[in-house]
């Protein structure tokens, strides 16, 4: 597990020197700094909180500003703050003081913004964190990266009049165990989820398939994941404003139990850059502004 002493921000943003089109990548779940008291305060070992991370997904599309369009990366880990929970998915069960108590599924499972447990329903803490802790969190960590985020969407529309957003995640092998059987399809290698056509354009979509196929990896949409807090939030097709959940089976490219690189992470790498220059040449014009 890396710990850095001074993380040099709540993310990372790399931008190109020269853009070449309204593309923009991002990668929520991929932090690896854990903060010493972090540690401390778990009950869980390193290998496990881990567990939850989408470990290296940031380093897969490392050349996106190399190919012409920025790069936004998490620091901080899902266990810590998940960035694609809306802030206010505050989790009773972890952190008291709460005075207005919500509720969904998310957050009964453990699965808020501050998390309760890592995969397999396996609990983060011992007990409670006071509320003032969780706000530091959230005003440190989560309200500049999608501050950033927003400020990256805002500023593509205007010079190209939409903004297409990657946002890049990886799934656990075991969450596909039973995709391929359902009606005789396949089991996918990547999932895109647009929430079922509410976040991202029909042609962008279906241009981002043809681009993973073109490449050899098999696809599904919106099952078994459809986006979540991110592509809800910032998916407005109608407004020019596009976002598209990228699930990638992680035994494309790691061995999940030892969180390690396998040998064909160069490869899915080189599969990746193709898909986002196929992207980037496909939508590189610049379009009138849609009308908010």
């Amino acid at each position: 597990m890396t710990r850095l002493t001074h993380p040099r921000d709540a993310y990372r943003l790399e931008t190109p020197r020269i853009r070449r089109g309204p593309l923009i990548i991002a990668s929520p779940h991929s932090g690896r700094f854990y903060p010493e008291s972090f540690c401390k305060a778990a009950v869980l070992d390193a290998q496990i909180l881990r567990s939850s991370e989408d470990a290296f997904v940031d380093l897969l599309v490392a050349d996106a500003p190399d190919l012409g369009v920025p790069l936004l990366s998490a620091v901080y880990p899902r266990a810590y703050v998940d960035l694609n929970r809306s802030s206010d998915e505050l989790d009773p069960a972890v952190i008291s003081g709460l005075t207005r108590i919500p509720s969904n599924p998310r957050i009964t499972s453990g699965l808020g913004v501050i998390p309760r447990v890592v995969s397999g329903a396996r609990q983060i803490y011992r007990g409670k964190m006071p509320l003032s802790e969780a706000e530091a969190r959230l005003n440190g960590i989560w309200h500049p990266y999608h501050d950033c985020l927003m400020r990256q969407i805002l500023d593509t529309k205007r010079e190209y009049g939409q903004s297409i957003l990657l946002d890049m995640h990886s799934m656990p092998s075991e969450a596909l165990a039973n995709t391929g059987r359902m009606a005789g399809r396949h089991r996918p290698d990547v999932v895109l989820g647009d929430r079922f056509g509410a976040s991202a354009g029909s042609d962008v979509m279906d241009r981002l398939e043809t681009a993973f196929r073109s490449v050899g990896l098999k696809t599904s949409r919106n099952s078994p994941f459809a986006g979540a807090f991110i592509t809800q939030h910032y998916g407005r097709p109608a407004q020019g404003q596009h976002a598209i959940q990228v699930e990638i089976d992680r035994a494309l490219y790691m061995n999940e139990s030892l969180i390690r690189p396998t040998a064909n992470f160069d490869r899915l790498k080189s599969m990746l850059n193709e898909v986002m220059r196929q992207m980037i040449e496909a939508s590189s014009g610049r379009m009138p502004m849609a009308a908010e």
